[in-house]
């Protein structure tokens, strides 16, 4: 069947089964100035991220008009749909509707904005592509490999605008660094560090139960094959789930993992292999994703990429969201927009002056206005190949920890071969959740993954473990929510 024939049968049998699944808006009084200029959206995703997304379209600078509102959960549309009406005084002609399809039906609408859950974002995305619409995704682009190489196949056959939710590609300062490490205004790179320290809490454990009523459970797992609900999956911690989520290392890392892969040389585009270790300390709860990893990702060219997620808290807890450039000559970069440098030898900083970098401005939400007016899918700030590669570092990371093996929590558990500044950077980590957070020596483990290899053009893996790490390189998917085949390799 077609993607527009399943989507006629699905009106059909949305229109058969009534009005109950939308939500009608209030209609605005009189013409609105300036409406045939306005950029109609729709918003998927209404909890959270989302509602910033609302709140952003709105700003009358941006001259976006809500058309849609979508969530499988009705509690959540009727909220946000009240708040849609206090920020525009209830002048608007907006429909809150369960299922994206909806929206991408009506030709009136040009853009939609994906804040949903990772497993929904490549989907979604590409239907987009398909129905027309420019796209605004959140991060992390995709939810495995090839679903992400398939939204960058899709943009180039649609030419629509995708931009990622990277807020600081839209950062003239972290650009103006880029470029000035990229063509040699400084000493050669070396090493990207990305911290992605934020205190987190454990999640306990809730019972397989009925979904609630208000939630249409179908509808919110879409491609991901979960046989049961529980609470803990909706609303917030699908992120510490592998089937949903992708852990806080492609979450809130995953703006600082596009900032380390950013800064590498530009004639590289995957690492060439990866590892990671780490654990789930102390919360002895439900959750999947590690609170606590490192990882490594080495390019081609000898650069690499390290980084760290921490999240358990304890006294003394370092908040660190943020990147530091190791230089070649031994100088350390920090900052975020603007920076600092340590010369070689030096333990004291001195401000590091750069040209501002070119990016489109407005901000993450205006440039991407900007584009769409233009119809210049190269006017956004982190295309869909640059969401692409950063995405996919994390994903090898993270793979590279779900196929490791469980040895004793000790400094001698990180295997570094001969890389003293890995080995340093590990042994930082270790001494924290040992002396910090008070991870025992005996009767603790930390999860230790193995050197993945990748074809960076194939995007496949080779060597020892090839065979179970390209098994992951795709989900499995529920019927009727399949990566369109013309886009996977």
């Amino acid at each position: 069947m077609s993607r527009s024939s399943t989507r006629r049968l699905f009106l059909q049998r949305a229109s058969a089964a009534g009005a109950g699944l939308l939500i009608t808006g209030t209609r605005a009084s009189g013409n609105i100035t300036g409406a045939n200029e306005r950029l109609r959206v729709a918003i998927a995703g209404l909890k959270g991220r989302g509602l910033h997304h609302l709140h952003s379209f709105t700003q009358a600078s941006h001259n976006v008009e809500v058309a849609y509102l979508v969530d499988p959960d009705r509690d959540v549309l009727r909220r946000a749909m009240r708040k849609l009406d206090d920020k525009v005084q209830g002048k608007h002609n907006c429909r809150a509707v369960s299922d994206i399809r909806v929206a991408l039906d009506d030709p009136s609408v040009d853009a939609i904005s994906i804040a949903t859950p990772n497993h929904w974002h490549s989907l979604m995305t590409i239907w987009g592509a398909q129905a027309g619409k420019h796209v605004y995704v959140e991060k992390p682009m995709s939810h495995d490999v090839a679903e992400g190489r398939a939204v960058v196949e899709a943009q180039k056959k649609y030419g629509v605008v995708i931009q990622h939710g990277t807020q600081r590609r839209s950062n003239s300062g972290i650009a103006g660094l880029h470029e000035a490490l990229q063509a040699g205004k400084l000493p050669r790179l070396k090493i990207v560090y990305g911290y992605c320290c934020k205190p987190r809490g454990g999640i306990g454990h809730s019972p397989v139960s009925a979904p609630p009523s208000h939630l249409d459970w179908n509808l919110w797992k879409g491609p991901a094959v979960i046989e049961n609900y529980h609470a803990n999956l909706v609303h917030y911690n699908w992120h510490w789930f592998w089937k949903t989520g992708n852990g806080d290392l492609n979450n809130q890392g995953a703006h600082q993992l596009d900032v380390a892969r950013w800064a590498i040389d530009k004639d590289q585009a995957h690492p060439v292999r990866a590892m990671a270790i780490g654990g789930r300390f102390q919360w002895n709860d439900q959750g999947e994703t590690p609170n606590t990893l490192f990882g490594i990702a080495e390019f081609a060219n000898g650069q690499q990429v390290l980084f760290n997620v921490r999240n358990v808290h304890y006294e003394g807890y370092q908040h660190q969201v943020c990147n530091e450039y190791y230089l070649e000559d031994g100088s350390k970069i920090v900052g975020e927009g603007t920076y600092q440098i340590y010369r070689p030898g030096s333990d004291k900083p001195e401000p590091l002056p750069l040209e501002p970098g070119k990016v489109t401005p407005g901000g993450a939400f205006g440039s991407f206005v900007a584009a769409v007016r233009a119809g210049d899918p190269g006017m956004v700030n982190g295309n869909a190949l640059d969401a692409h590669y950063g995405s996919v570092m994390g994903h090898l990371l993270n793979n590279s920890y779900r196929l490791g093996q469980q040895v004793p929590f000790n400094a001698k558990a990180g295997r570094f071969g001969d890389d003293s500044a890995v080995a340093d950077h590990f042994l930082k980590l270790h001494e924290v959740m040992g002396d910090g957070v008070g991870v025992p020596e005996d009767g603790a483990n930390y999860t230790v993954g193995p050197w993945l290899t990748f074809d960076s053009e194939a995007e496949r893996h080779t060597g020892d473990h090839a065979e179970v790490a390209n098994a992951m390189l795709q989900d499995q998917r529920n019927r009727g929510y399949e990566i369109p085949s013309e886009f996977l390799a």
